[in-house]
């Protein structure tokens, strides 16, 4: 199995979480908007007593989650493709 995606959402994961630490981003409009993790916190607790590098590390995984859940899936069509 080919690892494009995951390794694509893993970036954009990394990317996400640079763009919110350099200042860029100051009221974390873009990070809570793409940032999953982000959402559940602000839901259970309030965002500011939450760890920001928590955040950050559970941003990244979630992403690579998400890849390694496309990768699997391409990769089941693909076999299925050649099965038939």
């Amino acid at each position: 199995m080919r690892y494009t995606v995951t390794i694509a959402a893993t970036l954009i994961g990394l990317a996400l979480c640079l763009y919110n630490s350099t200042g860029y981003d100051p009221h974390n409009f873009v990070f809570f908007m793409f940032s999953i993790p982000a959402w559940f916190a602000d839901l259970f607790v309030d965002i500011h007593d939450v760890s920001v590098m928590l955040m950050y590390v559970l941003t990244v995984i979630s992403w690579a989650a998400i890849g390694l859940l496309a990768d699997w899936l391409i990769a089941r069509g693909r076999s299925r493709r050649r099965a038939s």
